[in-house]
């Protein structure tokens, strides 16, 4: 049935449904004022609403309003739409669906990676996730990517609706050579491959060189995801123990007689997560222990751009030695302009980006060309530059006062970073008991246990000096570390 608006009571009259001086559009005004009637089964299912001529005509509004609150009530799963009938309440299927017998108890989830991840996600406050491995979004420049978005709305927009091509935007690989070429990196633009995030680029390499029985060496600790990435591919994951400026050496040249590796998986510069860099001898001794053991060293270097050069401490890449003859270097840029902006970039030799280019092509097609134009705008109109040297400038101005008042409370920090923005903490405890705690209230801690392939329970735990300036999370630390005295 026909239900005109203003002559039901619980939908109001013209005069109160809606107001010009709320500060609140229209649209949005129809569609929360119609959302409540459906929801409070005023309006129930199957209820034809007025049609979109009839409803402007009645509240003085006009019939574009009308559509695009019609439009959103329908997108949003309140409305049908029929052609040729008209607008309809539709059934409203239950939120949480339930099996037989489920009493709507939380499960209790075991704490790994995946738990670890689902937990960051979660869209909990950047003040409680202490554990996460992302700058706080206030810390961003959310004008910064505006501003490009517009100008490149403004532009032909044909190029917009473009599908780009398998190796990514050219011009933003041409910028990429003038970059890496910065940190002593010669890389033509076809020995670039654009990515979606490093997460992308190691998948691409590990599915390339990887088969089931091969062995994989990472930092321990390390960057947890690939862990799981590399075992579901059949690999073994090895740990080469991390010392202050590089691996163990004497570790790996046992552990690479023994098992043969295919690749290893190193952070150069603020390692993840001990914001630890490699010195220049021992980059020397890793790249000899590859073409010692023939295998490749994967060089992400995703946390690069937060360490500000030679002038605070020595850094050395591995592929600057190299020159992308046994090292596949990656990086990638939604750490520093937006966790949405996956961005990233394999540089190789000639042949292995073909290859890897042509994995790519089999398994995404290509990578989102939108945010590439975006990245290549704001590197070459020198934006980038600027806004890293203020997120630099706010990490230092926070992480000697983090790590003095972490020593105050009684955590050991064995290595004081000197840039980036991880502390890699010794609480004296196990650290799963520790996150447990916290997450009953409501922070959201990393555990050392994850960092290693081994997953073995570890008192340590990874801490981010942007997320650490709630008040509670220092309470509840003081209190933990009160307690083990």
């Amino acid at each position: 049935m026909t239900m005109p608006l203003p002559q039901i009571s619980t939908l109001g009259s013209p005069s109160t449904l809606l107001s010009r001086d709320s500060g609140v559009s229209l649209v949005e005004q129809i569609v929360h004022a119609i959302q409540l009637r459906i929801d409070d089964k005023m309006l129930r299912t199957g209820a034809r609403l007025p049609s979109i001529r009839e409803f402007a005509l009645q509240h003085k509004v006009s019939r574009f309003t009308v559509v695009e609150a019609y439009e959103r009530l329908v997108a949003t799963g309140f409305l049908d739409s029929r052609r040729g009938a008209g607008f309809f309440v539709r059934e409203r299927a239950s939120l949480v669906a339930k099996s037989p017998g489920h009493s709507g108890a939380a499960e209790p989830q075991q704490m790994d990676v995946a738990w670890l991840i689902r937990n960051i996600f979660r869209q909990m406050p950047a003040q409680k996730v202490p554990g996460s491995g992302l700058l706080p979004s206030d810390w961003m420049d959310g004008a910064l990517i505006a501003n490009g978005l517009r100008a490149l709305s403004r532009g032909n927009q044909n190029q917009l609706l473009s599908n780009g091509t398998p190796e990514g935007f050219l011009p933003l690989r041409q910028q990429l050579q003038t970059k890496l070429a910065d940190i002593d990196i010669a890389a033509e633009p076809g020995q670039i491959l654009l990515t979606s995030g490093v997460t992308q680029g190691l998948d691409l390499i590990a599915r390339h060189f990887l088969q089931p029985g091969d062995v994989v060496f990472v930092d321990d600790p390390a960057w947890f995801l690939m862990f799981g990435s590399f075992a579901t591919l059949g690999a073994k994951v090895i740990g080469i123990p991390r010392l202050q400026d590089g691996p163990d050496i004497e570790q790996l040249a046992a552990l690479a007689a023994l098992h043969k590796p295919k690749l290893f998986v190193i952070n150069s510069i603020l390692h993840n997560p001990s914001s630890t860099s490699l010195s220049a001898a021992k980059a020397f001794q890793v790249l000899r222990l590859a073409q010692e053991h023939d295998f490749y060293i994967v060089e992400d270097d995703i946390y690069c751009d937060m360490h500000p050069g030679a002038g605070v401490q020595a850094v050395t890449r591995i592929a600057a030695l190299d020159q992308l003859q046994r090292v596949i270097y990656l990086s990638s840029f939604s750490k520093i302009l937006s966790y949405s902006l996956r961005v990233g970039f394999i540089a190789a030799a000639p042949e292995l980006i073909r290859l890897l280019t042509d994995r790519k092509m089999l398994s995404t097609l290509t990578s989102p060309e939108l945010g590439e134009r975006l990245v290549h705008k704001i590197l070459s109109e020198g934006h980038y530059r600027k806004h890293v040297d203020r997120l630099r400038q706010r990490l230092d101005g926070v992480r000697e006062r983090t790590v003095r008042h972490l020593e105050r409370i009684g955590l050991r920090i064995d290595i004081a970073p000197v840039a980036g923005m991880f502390v890699w903490a010794d609480a004296g405890c196990d650290t799963n008991v520790l996150t447990e705690k916290a997450m009953a209230e409501g922070y959201l801690l990393a555990p050392g246990s994850l960092f290693s392939p081994g997953q073995l329970p570890s008192s340590r735990m990874r801490l981010n000096v942007a997320a650490m300036e709630e008040p509670g999370i220092w309470r509840f630390l003081q209190r933990e570390m009160d307690q083990r005295q």
